[in-house]
């Protein structure tokens, strides 16, 4: 049905488009084939089509601009103010193809990137006073365009000394490491000799900051002077997609290339997946068995300001473009790259990273036997649904689960916990079919596209693989597919779904080559890119939405991440949740009493010191992000610096302290004695388990169910 719909979509697309460009003679512009093509796409398919319109125009200004300015510091307030003029007019352009806002934004963001240039040169030709009380605002959202140029040269002083500020105490740190440390030493025959550097005066330190911002800003803008047309209007193009809903993107070639890693598993480098998050890197997940995984110290959050090929000097990537960003991270199996990186919590640290291939036998289900109280657990992490989508022979995650299902029962386990943390969604096939393995049959999820009946997607398969007690483990990063599996559990009452509200994507996309979608006379001005389209929203068997609201667990416990992790509706223009008919499904009511449950889960986490360590970190972390207001005081700054520091070495000795649960391989998966990559694998995935307090509980709700 899909791949029908897909040749539809296509041959009206082509369709659509020559009659957009039979105005040119000859060879119509890119720009205006690749705008042209994309809004009939949007227009045709996308599940709830927008009405070209001044709202939508108002929609893709506020967008653009927020993204080629996101710190309101490039452009100046009366700049802004001329380009009011087209806030109501973008969509009258698109309609007749022509696009003078996005050429005069970008006359204008190259005039400032030249000008602000000799800017900064000037303003870090000069030592600063790092003994004056003052403070910078770092909160775009409390920001304003500076209203002429005496204004922005004090906003740009004070943002260049807070970076300055954040190098010397850096420095500073490196200076005290290095006191007595040897440095050189005679030949081997010789008596060794101890040679003291000399400490480096506070001149000379803060000068070296200087410098090195220098150097940051040099290769930031060096970057943003090669911005080119193409760029522009990728950039552009992504803000009009965007402005449909957050999932509906317009794919550059180039960044239709780095999808297609994203997907495909296999890319030699860090195995972080990064976006960009209001002008900042930000790690968003973390390939399960990459290097980063292995690793342990990048963790989901984190944003990535400064990166080092091995020992040489770092390269800030603070508002580079992604594309160049991500090209510094990724790089050859067994070369090293270093992070500086800040912490939710406000901490810098610096973390060294081997580059390897990621690992795809730790992409798969893994199981784990957890003993408690005598009794044996189950225990299935699963980090993705993946399926074989291009038919060569790849495995299915719900075939995996089943599979680990019945290596369980053979250890007679009291219940089974899935975990679906992290876990950011993929085969819907995969996902009702997985459901089943739970649940006699019956529909999992229902599907809605923007043009048709509902459709029920039920569980073929009468036989139930599991039948016993069953904790679903969630968090705010477990989307898409992880949500219909969650949220079918909790509407069957089959499992206790445990953790933090899940992100709330409820939609399904599919990626359009817009090289197919135009003539072959307009050949030459391929690759044209493509779009990833937005094409139908999943509904609960309930009726309700998964999407913007996503699911609430039965039993909410204390999270980190619910401290900033942002979901579908932090996005902008997300779709809204609605409801549909129920479908006709039967309870299964393994679930019995949850509100008892929740009381006695309740009063554990209260008495938990794992829970307090986890409660405590996040007040810490949303104290820190609201202070956004920063002093421009060495002082303040550094004792600022220490107590994050301590706080972080007292939460790992803490976290360190925890008893451990115990944990034990499957018989079925022993492996001989000296497969040292199975062992290393197996103690990889083993030690974050062992003092993860939601397991612990999750393991703890399923012996109340047994009392």
């Amino acid at each position: 049905m899909l791949s029908s719909f897909k040749i539809g979509v296509y041959s009206t697309l082509a369709l659509l488009g020559l009659a957009s460009y039979s105005v040119y003679q000859g060879t119509p512009p890119r720009d205006q084939v690749v705008l042209g093509t994309m809004l009939q796409g949007l227009s045709l398919a996308h599940y709830q089509p927008e009405k070209i319109d001044d709202q939508f125009s108002q929609r893709v200004f506020d967008l653009y601009l927020k993204r080629v300015d996101v710190n309101k510091q490039l452009l100046l307030a009366p700049e802004v103010a001329q380009l009011r003029q087209f806030q109501t007019k973008i969509d009258d352009e698109l309609r007749v193809g022509t696009h003078e806002f996005l050429d005069v934004t970008s006359q204008l963001l190259s005039k400032r990137t030249v000008e602000l240039q000799a800017l900064y040169r000037q303003l870090l030709a000069k030592p600063f006073d790092f003994t004056v009380q003052e403070s910078w605002e770092t909160d775009p959202a409390k920001a304003t365009f500076a209203a002429n140029p005496a204004a922005q040269r004090e906003q740009w002083r004070k943002l260049l000394k807070y970076q300055t500020l954040a190098q010397l105490s850096e420095l500073m740190d490196e200076e005290a490491r290095k006191k007595d440390k040897p440095l050189a030493a005679t030949s081997a025959s010789a008596t060794p000799i101890t040679i003291t550097e000399r400490p480096r005066t506070p001149t000379e330190l803060e000068a070296e900051a200087r410098k090195r911002v220098l150097k940051y800003y040099d290769d930031s803008f060096a970057d943003a002077l090669q911005t080119d047309a193409n760029d522009r209007l990728a950039e552009f193009a992504n803000a009009i997609a965007n402005a449909y809903d957050p999932h509906t993107d317009y794919l550059a070639p180039i960044a239709r290339d780095n999808f297609d890693i994203s997907i495909s598993g296999r890319l030699e480098g860090t195995g972080a997946q990064l976006q960009q998050d209001e002008g900042q890197l930000k790690v968003a997940d973390i390939v399960a068995g990459s290097a980063s995984f292995r690793q342990g110290e990048l963790k989901v959050g984190d944003v990535i300001l400064r990166v080092a090929q091995g020992a040489a000097e770092p390269v800030s990537v603070e508002g580079m473009r992604f594309e160049k960003a991500v090209k510094l991270i990724r790089g050859p199996k067994g070369t090293e790259v270093r992070l500086t990186v800040r912490k939710p919590d406000g901490a810098v640290v610096v973390i060294p990273i081997i580059r390897d291939v990621v690992v795809i036998e730790e992409t798969y289900a893994q199981s784990a036997i957890i003993k408690r109280d005598g009794r044996n657990y189950g225990y299935i992490h699963l980090p993705g649904f993946y399926a074989d989508f291009g038919g060569k022979g790849g495995r299915s995650s719900a075939d995996d689960v089943k599979t680990e299902l019945a290596k369980l029962s053979k250890e007679n386990v009291a219940g089974v916990v899935l975990d679906l943390r992290y876990n950011g969604g993929g085969s819907l096939q995969d996902a009702v079919a997985m459901g089943g393995l739970f649940v006699p049959g019956g529909p999992m999820v229902q599907v809605k596209p923007g043009r048709g009946r509902v459709q029920a997607l039920d569980d073929k398969d009468p036989q139930v693989q599991y039948g016993g007690p069953l904790v679903v483990l969630v968090n705010k990063y477990s989307a898409s597919a992880s949500e219909i599996l969650a949220a079918a559990m909790q509407d069957y009452h089959r499992a206790v779904v445990m953790g933090s509200t899940t992100y709330g994507k409820g939609t399904v996309q599919q990626v359009f080559d817009l090289d197919n979608a135009v003539s072959p006379e307009l050949k030459a001005l391929k690759p044209l890119g493509s779009l990833k389209l937005t094409l139908q929203k999943f509904y609960r068997v309930n009726g309700g939405s998964t999407q913007f609201k996503g699911v609430v667990p039965d039993i909410t416990l204390p999270d980190v991440l619910a401290s900033y992790a942002k979901g579908e509706k932090e996005s902008d223009y997300p779709l809204q949740w609605d409801e549909i008919t129920p479908a006709t499904y039967q309870p299964t009511n393994t679930v019995l009493a949850i509100d008892k449950l929740r009381a006695a889960s309740a009063a554990r986490v209260a008495a938990s010191p794992g829970f307090r360590l986890i409660t405590e970190a996040a007040q810490r972390a949303t104290e820190r992000r609201k202070q956004t207001n920063l002093s421009l005081n060495l002082a303040a700054y550094r004792t600022l610096q220490q107590q994050a520091r301590d706080a972080n070495k007292q939460q790992t000795a803490a976290q360190n302290a925890l008893p451990a649960l115990e944990l034990a391989q499957l018989s079925a998966d022993t492996r001989a004695v000296g497969d040292s990559t199975a062992n290393k694998r197996v103690a990889r995935f083993f030690k974050p388990l062992r003092r993860d307090p939601a397991l612990a509980e999750a393991v703890a709700v399923i012996g109340d169910q047994l009392k």
